[in-house]
This record gives C-alpha cells, sequence and structure tokens, in this order.
C-alpha cells in the first residue's frame, strides 16, 4: 500500500455525494493495488441493475455495461451474492460462482468475451433491498494474497464511503428499472411454458445458473442422474440440443419477453 494513501482518501471524502465520487474512488484503488477497469453497479431486488460508474473505453463498455444490463445480469454471481446469497465484503468472483460457472453457458456465451484473468468486488449493502458491488477487473493476471489482504485492509472505508454516497441510489433504480421480479419469474417459465414441468423448470433455472447435476441434485433433494434424466427431457421438449441454445432463449426471454419455441 501507498505510504501516502491517505491524501487519496482525503480526496475521497471531499467528493462524497458529489458525480466526482466514483471516479475519486477508482483512483484511489487503483493508486493503492493496480488493475485495469473499475465498474459500479447498484442492485435492487431483481430490477434492471443502475450503473453508477464505470472507465470502460468504449468497445469495453458494450460489454460490461449496455450488453450486461439486457439480460445476462441475472446469471451474474455478484448480481445472484447481491440478493442476499453471499455476506457483504470483498470477494474473488471464483469464491462466489456455482460450481460449474467456468462450464456454463453464462461464462462461454458471455463472460469469457470480457476475456479477464480476474474480478474482484466489494460486495456492499447500502439499504435493506439495496447492494452495490465495486468491481476491479484485470486483464493480466490474477489478484495476489497480498493485494487482497491489501483491499480488505481498507474495506471498511470503502464500505462506509459508499453506504454515504449511494443512499439515495435505490430511488434512481426504482424510477429508471422496468425489469422487476415479476420480469425473472417469467423469463425463466417462458422457457417451455406449458410443456415442462415445474421441477423441470427448476432443472433450467439451476442449469443456467451454472450448477452442475451433482449441485442441482443436492438443492432439489433428487439424484444427479435424475437431474441428467430431466435435462434431456428438456431438451427434448425445446427442440434444442445443448446448454448454449438454452442460454440464448433465456436472454431471448428477457430482451423480448417472448416465449421460444416448444414442441407441439
Amino acid at each position: 500500500m501507498k505510504q501516502d494513501w491517505s491524501e487519496d482518501v482525503a480526496g475521497l471524502i471531499e467528493t462524497l455525494e458529489t458525480p466526482e465520487f466514483p471516479k475519486s474512488l477508482s483512483k484511489t484503488l487503483k493508486n493503492i493495488v493496480d488493475f485495469d477497469y473499475t465498474v459500479i453497479f447498484g442492485y435492487l431486488n431483481a430490477s434492471r441493475p443502475l450503473a453508477l460508474f464505470n472507465d470502460f473505453p468504449d468497445d469495453r463498455r458494450r460489454l460490461h455495461v449496455d450488453e450486461y444490463l439486457e439480460g445476462p445480469y441475472l446469471l451474474d454471481p455478484f448480481f445472484l451474492a447481491s440478493t442476499g446469497r453471499v455476506e457483504p465484503g470483498l470477494w474473488r468472483l471464483s469464491e462466489i460462482a456455482p460450481d460449474r460457472f467456468y462450464q456454463g453457458e453464462y461464462f462461454r456465451n458471455y463472460y469469457a468475451q470480457t476475456g479477464l484473468a480476474e474480478e474482484v468486488g466489494y460486495l456492499i449493502d447500502v439499504q435493506e433491498n439495496l447492494s452495490i458491488v465495486v468491481s476491479l477487473m484485470r486483464r493480466i493476471k490474477r489478484f495476489s494474497k497480498a493485494e487482497i489482504k491489501t483491499l480488505n485492509g481498507i474495506r471498511p472505508i470503502v464500505d462506509a464511503a459508499c453506504r454515504r454516497n449511494w443512499t439515495d441510489a435505490e430511488k434512481g433504480i426504482e424510477s429508471r428499472a422496468p425489469i422487476l421480479e415479476a420480469k425473472v419469474e417469467h423469463a425463466f417459465r417462458s422457457i417451455g411454458e406449458g410443456v415442462l414441468t415445474p421441477r423441470e423448470r427448476e432443472v433450467v433455472e439451476r442449469t443456467l445458473r451454472g450448477h452442475s447435476a451433482d449441485a442441482i441434485g443436492k438443492l432439489l433433494g433428487i439424484s444427479s442422474g435424475t437431474v441428467r434424466i430431466h435435462r434431456r427431457n428438456i431438451y427434448s421438449k425445446l427442440r434444442i440440443n445443448t446448454q448454449g441454445e438454452l442460454f440464448s432463449a433465456f436472454i431471448a426471454a428477457i430482451t423480448d419477453g417472448q416465449p421460444v419455441p416448444t414442441e407441439t
């Protein structure tokens, strides 16, 4: 950590509750530990996230922000963490991701395009239903244990400053977020609506979130073999062959609200 980092913190305090705060926060963190990009999202339940800040170049902004907000965020481990499944703190993406995340279709069809070596994020509870994730991204190498320790050491400052700065962010999310929890339910249910059984829809949701057959079996209280049978039946009923097609169907349901074709 820089010996004179207190100057950065002083600057951070001066920008509290001003439009310059996110940029100041990013600069302060980059002066403490080197990384490439910062992106900050506000999450209010299942509403469409509020993009609070990013320092991406235009091409990466389209992928990390614009495309992300079109639906992939619903399968993002940090978004899922914000729903209360994970305690507030500093987390590596790999620590909160489902067991088959890196083999899942969210990773293959969306996240792998980022080309990131690692993403870590501060998960901060601002209000009862509002969480903020301050993500720090690296293109080349993972954060070392020493760097994670350093970032954890300043977490109380980051946490307090973000809670103070974004106390009223909930109002912004509510006014700008057309996708509510009902939209999420519709997206999952519209995949095979009227064709898939309730249990098959549960398997679809957990498969899309990146869980393995073993993990799904434990969550649903059934064997992994039964999960695989459900998956075969799901693919047959939806007339698809791969998880990639299932992921595409989910994104289509989010973006246009139309059910995917099913057997007649």
